[in-house]
């Protein structure tokens, strides 16, 4: 039984080079803003670093140090400002990258990009698609935030660490296979039930209903897809990495010969100076941002096209790409 995963990937480049090319700079910033909020690269999510060194001199071990009297009388409710603020902020990043995914799939069936008309048609499907992740990974999330706790608690209260270290490597296996599971429902919601969303017009739940039979009858080729799909993300990423490194890197080298006229001309401590600092950060902070959104474009691209045709050759009844279908 020959794997359908196998045999698009070169045809898969073809249909990426006919939608991007002939080169159009206003269709490519189109796309660049659809692939920023598809979030083509991983996301990073912050980290805390826990000092787990000797106490100091006028501590015993386990003794809560006292906060230092100069610190605001406001301050966790500036913590609590800026945290509700992080996150109201991820919220409406997620749901606009939800209806995005409606609008990308939709300019690669059409081959024509319409920011503004896919939106308006597809918002509340897209809404329904944020609905859906986000019930989809909330119990992820606690589970993992659970099995962290198992190991980080003990230790920030002081106690003996060996019986929670035990719990914690138990836990490795189930949150690597919860991780697996999430992430193929995850992936699969996006690059095929979203196509079949916009076919039959309809909700994510209804999409599965029409994925699923197909899944279960032909569930080899759906992992030899998941495989493949895997590796592809992985080889794009990194080509994606290294393009945007040297893109960094050509970037600095003018923007490093202008901070080091402007230390020279006025230097670093006046305001004069922290105003070209700032102002040389953000330059370098939106161009970066810019670099990596249009990288993103040929990479999601090709593999939304992909995907797609993998899920014709599985299902030609589900091909959108080849089919005369008017989306």
């Amino acid at each position: 039984m020959a794997l359908h995963a196998l045999q698009e990937i070169g045809d898969a480049v073809d249909l990426a080079r006919e939608f991007l090319f002939p080169f159009d700079l206003r269709r490519w910033l189109k796309l660049a803003v659809v692939a920023f909020f598809l979030g083509g690269s991983s996301a990073g999510f912050p980290t805390g670093q826990f000092d787990t060194g000797g106490a100091p001199p006028d501590e015993t071990p386990g003794q809560v140090p006292d906060l230092p009297s100069t610190l605001p009388d406001d301050l966790l409710l500036i913590v609590a400002a800026i945290v509700a603020g992080l996150l109201l902020l991820g919220l409406v990043f997620a749901v606009v990258g939800a209806v995005m995914e409606f609008v990308f799939v939709e300019s690669l069936l059409s081959g024509t990009v319409s920011v503004r008309r896919y939106w308006s048609r597809r918002w509340g499907q897209g809404l329904r698609l944020f609905g859906f992740r986000f019930v989809l990974g909330l119990p992820f999330l606690l589970l993992v935030l659970g099995w962290m706790a198992i190991l980080l608690v003990p230790l920030l209260l002081g106690d003996d660490p060996i019986l929670p270290v035990g719990f914690f490597l138990l836990g490795i296996p189930v949150v690597f296979l919860a991780g697996l599971v999430y992430g193929a429902v995850n992936t699969f919601t996006t690059v095929f039930v979203v196509p079949l969303m916009i076919r039959d017009d309809s909700g994510v739940l209804a999409g599965w209903r029409r994925l699923w039979p197909s899944v279960k009858a032909e569930w080899k080729q759906y992992l030899g897809f998941a495989v493949a799909w895997l590796g592809l993300t992985i080889g794009t990423g990194l080509v994606a990495s290294i393009a945007v490194g040297i893109a960094a890197v050509a970037l600095l080298i003018p923007l490093g010969i202008l901070a080091a006229v402007a230390y020279f001309a006025v230097g670093f401590s006046t305001t004069a100076g922290l105003l070209v600092v700032g102002v040389l950060a953000v330059v370098f902070v939106v161009a970066m941002l810019v670099v990596t959104a249009l990288v993103q474009v040929p990479i999601l691209t090709y593999l939304r096209y992909y995907a797609l045709l993998v899920l014709g050759d599985i299902e030609p009844e589900f091909d959108l790409v080849r089919s005369d279908e008017v989306v």
